[in-house]
C-alpha cells in the first residue's frame, strides 16, 4: 500500500486516532503498517479528555453503536476534530449511514466491511488534502504559515523560535479550546511524562510577550485546571 500521508510539520508520521469498540487493535495495526502513527481511543462515555488531548491528524470513528444516536456522535466528533479530517466508517455498507454521517459533519464516510485497502486509501486521501489545506492556520487577525513558519497578527510580523512557534500552532489547531499542559508536552517536546520542570510555562510566557503585547486584546489565555487556549475573539 503506497503511503500518501507524508509527515507532519515536525517530521513525524501523521497520527490516526481510531475509535471502534471491538476492532480498534486490528485497525491500528493496519494503519501502522501503512506507515502512519495510530492511537486507539476509549469510548467518550469514559470522559472526553483523552479525545481532546490526543494530538491526532485524522480521527476515524464508528458511530453506529447502541449507546448514542449516530448523527449526534458524529457531531460530537466533528467538534473534537476541529479542522482536522473526520472519517466515519461502519461494519455495514449502508447508503443511509454514509449520507447521515456526511450531513452530520464527516469529511468522508465508508461502509468498509473488511475492505482495508479502500479504508487506508481514504485515510491517505484525507491526510493529503488536509496537508495542502493545513499550510495556513489562524483565527481573526492571527495568520500562521506552517510551511514558511511565519506568524502575523493584524498585519504585523511576529518572529518566533521553534518551540514557541510549535506551541502557537498547536493551540491554533483547536481555537477557543483549552489544550492541557500534558498534551503540549507531547506535541511540542515529544515527552509522555511530566518532567517536573516549568518549560511549558516559560515558553508560554515568552509567547504571550510576542503575540499579545502591544495589541488591543490578549489572544493567549490560561484556563484554570485545563491548560492554555488561543482565543479567536476578545472576551465580552
Amino acid at each position: 500500500m503506497e503511503r500518501d500521508g507524508g509527515t507532519g510539520d515536525d517530521g513525524r508520521p501523521p497520527l490516526v486516532a481510531v475509535y471502534h469498540p471491538s476492532r480498534a487493535a486490528g485497525l491500528c495495526d493496519a494503519v501502522t503498517a501503512a506507515g502512519y502513527g495510530a492511537a486507539s481511543l476509549l469510548a467518550p462515555t469514559d470522559g472526553l479528555r483523552p479525545w481532546l488531548d490526543c494530538c491526532f491528524d485524522l480521527l476515524a470513528i464508528n458511530p453506529y453503536l447502541s449507546w448514542q444516536e449516530p448523527s449526534e456522535f458524529v457531531r460530537l466528533a466533528r467538534t473534537i476534530a476541529g479542522r482536522r479530517p473526520l472519517l466515519v466508517f461502519s461494519d455495514r455498507d449502508s447508503f443511509a449511514d454514509r449520507m447521515a454521517a456526511l450531513l452530520a459533519g464527516a469529511d468522508d464516510a465508508i461502509g468498509w466491511t473488511d475492505n482495508l485497502p479502500e479504508l487506508l486509501a481514504r485515510i491517505a486521501g484525507l491526510l493529503r488534502r488536509s496537508r495542502i489545506a493545513a499550510g495556513q492556520l489562524g483565527e481573526g487577525e492571527l495568520r500562521i504559515d506552517l510551511i514558511d513558519r511565519r506568524v502575523e497578527r493584524a498585519g504585523r510580523l511576529i518572529r518566533l523560535p521553534l518551540r514557541e512557534f510549535d506551541l502557537l500552532a498547536n493551540l491554533a489547531r483547536v481555537p477557543d479550546r483549552p489544550v492541557s499542559r500534558a498534551a503540549l508536552l507531547r506535541a511540542v517536546w515529544r515527552i509522555d511524562f511530566d518532567p517536573g520542570t516549568n518549560r511549558v510555562e516559560v515558553h508560554m510566557s515568552r509567547l504571550r510577550a510576542k503575540v499579545d503585547r502591544g495589541f488591543d486584546w490578549p489572544m493567549l489565555s490560561t484556563v484554570k485546571g485545563l491548560g492554555y487556549a488561543l482565543r479567536s475573539r476578545p472576551e465580552r
